[in-house]
């Protein structure tokens, strides 16, 4: 058997301007993905995908020449059938000898997570997919999902990282980030999962001023990662989402759904759903679960 694992993701910084080249720091989870793979004497892929509970949320049966003539195309409006058929044939475009045998396989996937959580579902098998195939994973992300490729960088990684574009290639550097107050952060699930590539499309279509917004958040990732203060990681945070803000046009999610709060809550990633990052003691966490904010998860339990 074949077995490989990826990382989940959060984006600490840089959200929608580290598609422009601004610098980000993304935080791998200890929450991931594992492929195991097993071998078959039929020409056929026999995939079952199941979530963190073991319960089976996909199953289908692929012929192997069903990969044959596929090309590159959107994956908007396809179903889950449709974009695994797409992505393991861009892979067979991008490596011509893989799944190209008379032999096929058993493929299992397995999440540590709920899927409407956000971490990874997505560039998680994407990466494990480009390790079976033996392709780069940020080409593979590219020409099915799309995306800055930060959570690919994640899905490699068990430390968090600094990621930016360089002409669109990718440089990631990882970084000891574990500041003393990480007691004091806490992850909340806002119950709705965001749909990331909707919210590039419109970030695209926004009219910014690109060259300013890239310098100042690569600016506030530097001064945040240096952040040994939690009065000043706290002003870092809040001086970030009102960037973002100003430049997505809309409200941050504290004016929104935590005016009250007293401490900062940041969106991470894509704005409106998914998870929050908030600063507080354990007892603060009573605020969001009062609003119907079951899901909350420590820092030490989240990040790799």
């Amino acid at each position: 058997m074949e077995t490989y694992y990826s990382s989940g993701k959060l984006l600490l910084t840089g959200e929608y301007a580290v598609l422009d080249g601004a610098l980000c720091l993304a935080l791998p989870t200890v929450f991931g993905q594992h492929l195991n793979i097993n071998h078959l004497d039929e020409p056929i892929i026999q995939w079952t995908s199941k979530d963190q509970d073991n319960t089976i949320w996909f199953e289908e049966t692929i012929p192997l020449d069903n990969l044959e003539g596929i090309s590159e195309r959107q994956l908007a409006g396809m179903t889950t059938s449709e974009i695994l058929l797409q992505v393991l044939g861009i892979a067979r475009l991008l490596n011509p000898d893989f799944l190209s045998g008379t032999s096929g396989f058993s493929v299992l996937t397995q999440l540590d997570f709920p899927r409407n959580w956000g971490l990874g579902t997505s560039s998680t098998l994407i990466n494990n997919i480009a390790q079976w195939a033996g392709v780069d994973p940020y080409v593979l992300l590219e020409k099915t999902f799309g995306g800055s490729g930060y959570d690919i960088a994640c899905a490699q990684s068990k430390r968090p990282l600094l990621y930016q574009l360089h002409g669109q290639k990718p440089r990631v550097t990882t970084v000891d980030f574990n500041p003393p107050f990480t007691t004091s952060l806490f992850f909340v699930y806002l119950n709705r999962k965001q749909d990331s590539r909707e919210a590039i499309k419109n970030y695209r279509n926004i009219d910014k001023h690109t060259k300013d917004l890239v310098g100042k958040i690569t600016s506030l990732t530097k001064a945040i990662i240096a952040s040994n203060n939690l009065m000043q990681f706290e002003s870092l945070l809040a001086e970030h989402e009102t960037l973002i803000s100003a430049a997505v046009k809309k409200p941050t999610i504290k004016k929104s759904l935590f005016p009250d709060y007293p401490r900062i809550v940041k969106s991470l990633g894509a704005w409106g759903g998914d998870f929050v990052l908030a600063v507080g003691e354990k007892a603060d966490q009573d605020y969001f679960r009062k609003k119907g904010y079951k899901t909350i998860i420590s820092y030490a339990d989240m990040i790799a």
